[in-house]
């Protein structure tokens, strides 16, 4: 129980001190929300929890897959932010990146990718 408490400490620290730095500076903030902390982190907690390497290169592989439908949200949402409001935004960018995802799945699909 103390691991899972350690693993949510952690992760959860992660997210506060992004949007802490983002507070004071917007170009910081999006460059250490753009690394790719929370996957690293990820990585990291199944290595050390003795997961297969398999399953780790797997963890690895379908999120470089994953990350690309979810890219288009970022140009949508600063452009929608002042039409529609933060929660509007939102939702509209959760909408536009599941359809993103669902169109890119059957993309690739076709290269005999499966993502679905």
């Amino acid at each position: 129980m103390t691991w899972i408490i350690t693993k949510y400490l952690l992760t959860a620290g992660m997210v506060v001190f992004i949007s802490e730095v983002a507070k004071r500076s917007d170009k910081l903030g999006g460059f250490i929300a753009a690394l790719p902390l929370m996957t690293l982190l990820t990585l990291t907690w199944l290595y050390i929890e003795n997961h297969p390497e398999e399953k780790i290169a797997n963890h690895a592989y379908y999120t470089f897959w994953y990350v690309i439908p979810t890219l288009p949200m970022f140009l949508l949402f600063p452009c929608l932010l002042p039409k529609l409001g933060f929660w509007m935004t939102m939702g509209a960018c959760v909408v536009a990146t599941v359809i993103c995802f669902g169109l890119f799945a059957v993309l690739m699909k076709n290269f005999g990718i499966q993502l679905l």
